[in-house]
């Protein structure tokens, strides 16, 4: 349940132009499309893909730590991670079980098989886009589990692009069509709220004091 007391509150300690900007962005935001990031090396190509997710609209992303413990890089980041929902895992099944019980079907990203080209893949469903290393790709895991193969078309000699730069393209194009769809890719009520709570408090620089004083006036 949220607290809308606690909200109204904090509210008065952040502009009108902030508060009317939250609301039009939660607008846009939308779960029905995630994102999960297997094992990533380099923590810029993470953070720049959190970034893309920021960007086009994703609430939510899942970054697999099988080998490589990161720590998002704040600077290409730029903010991003204060506004997109990060979750870790140990392992890809965790993350793979997770996504399920939550009704995804995972889609594996990766330029090695020939099974659906970008231009041809159509949502009917909540989709999680796994992306894999630029060396090795995704794990056997995830291409074991997979429910679908999704490409980007190339016709230069290179056969694969980096991780963030495949991410941007493929949430642009995603997310352009499921605005076209008739799907309910929103977010709900209470999550709108949720999300307004949250980034009003990430938005204040004493909130810690505030929220004491809050308690104390209860």
């Amino acid at each position: 349940m949220i607290d809308q007391q606690l909200l109204i509150y904090l509210e008065d300690f952040i502009s009108e132009e902030r508060k009317e900007r939250f609301l039009e962005v939660l607008e846009e935001r939308t779960k029905y499309i995630t994102v999960a990031i297997e094992d990533v090396y380099q923590k810029h190509n993470t953070s720049a893909v959190i970034r893309s997710c920021e960007v086009f609209g994703i609430q939510e992303a899942h970054v697999i730590e099988n080998k490589n413990a990161k720590v998002l890089d704040k600077e290409i980041a730029m903010g991003a991670e204060k506004w997109v929902d990060v979750y870790s895992y140990p392992d890809s099944d965790k993350c793979i079980e997770k996504l399920r019980k939550q009704g995804y079907k995972i889609i594996a990203t990766t330029p090695h098989t020939k099974d659906c080209l970008l231009p041809d893949f159509e949502i009917d469903g909540k989709t999680a886009l796994f992306f894999g290393t630029e060396k090795d790709g995704l794990s056997e895991t995830v291409l074991n589990e997979a429910d679908g193969y999704l490409k980007i078309g190339m016709h230069g000699f290179t056969e694969s692009l980096n991780i963030s730069v495949s991410a941007a393209i493929i949430l642009q194009d995603l997310v352009t069509k499921l605005r076209n769809t008739n799907l309910d890719w929103g977010l709900t009520s209470d999550e709108k709220l949720e999300k307004r709570l949250d980034w009003t408090k990430k938005s204040i620089k004493s909130i810690d004091d505030i929220l004491t004083r809050y308690k104390a006036s209860e």
